[in-house]
């Protein structure tokens, strides 16, 4: 893209996007910055990928066991921590990528005249935006829509409720029985004068305990991720509306990552 020699503006000190700035005078300057948080959110957005993709990361388990009687085998609690909740994963995301929308923002706003407002179901989303940013957004969105659509979704043959106290999604717990093969002897014949008994040796199935099984995941009801999904495909069509209808004027340093992603992700 072509660079003019001066920003129009000087972009004030302060934070962009979580990052502290000295003043920006040149736009080449914005695009050297730009480069840096680009690659650095293309890793962290590879790595919250990755990761999700672990199922056993954002599973957890919680198992206690009771004896049938007291004479019965005592046995230790089992449980297994949810390592990852995809909630968390959406808001590091949504942190990480903020910074890049607003330093390229920056950049774009600096950099072209042509804008127009983002609008989602008759509410300015993000106002005055330019062509440059615009275009942008677009190929933001189609890489959150991808990404949106590999979250990872709660069992639906589990029927799930939340638990305040671990962040995450659990189970009902179910109990089931825990038995224990008991030989017995089946007399076949019995003895005579002659000849021994004919005992033949089985095993049995004894009850003698129940476990108490929760379950509990990091991952999401198929209706979030539907209501996200919906969230990104509007404001992917919404930006391409704007984009045909887009003109304005310079600006300096912007800030339009927590309004995009408070909409997506909230």
């Amino acid at each position: 893209m072509g660079q003019r020699s001066t920003a129009a503006k000087t972009l004030r000190t302060g934070p962009i996007g979580g990052a502290n700035f000295l003043d920006v005078a040149k736009l080449n300057q914005i695009i050297a910055v730009e480069k840096g948080v680009k690659s650095k959110a293309h890793q962290d957005l590879t790595a919250a990928h990755h990761g999700l993709q672990k199922a056993g990361l954002l599973a957890g388990i919680s198992r206690t066991y009771q004896p049938k009687d007291e004479e019965g085998e005592q046995l230790p609690p089992e449980s297994t921590l949810v390592q990852i909740k995809a909630e968390d994963v959406l808001r590091n995301t949504a942190a990480t990528l903020t910074r890049l929308f607003d330093v390229t923002a920056t950049k774009d706003w600096a950099n072209c005249a042509a804008r127009a407002d983002v609008k989602v179901d008759g509410r300015v989303l993000v106002a005055d935006v330019p062509v440059s940013y615009l275009l942008f957004l677009e190929k933001q969105l189609t890489d959150i829509n991808t990404f949106v659509r590999k979250l990872p979704v709660l069992d639906a043959a589990e029927a799930w409720t939340q638990d305040p106290s671990t962040d995450s999604w659990k189970t009902e717990p179910v109990r089931t029985l825990r038995t224990k093969k008991v030989p017995r002897n089946h007399v076949k014949a019995e003895a005579t004068e002659k000849h021994p008994a004919q005992v033949e040796v089985y095993y049995e199935d004894v009850p003698i305990g129940y476990w108490t099984t929760v379950k509990f995941s990091g991952a999401l009801p198929a209706r979030r991720i539907n209501e996200l999904l919906d969230r990104v495909e509007k404001l992917q069509q919404a930006v391409k509306f704007a984009r045909e209808e887009a003109n304005g004027v310079e600006v300096t340093d912007q800030r339009v990552g927590d309004a995009v992603f408070g909409y997506l992700f909230g």
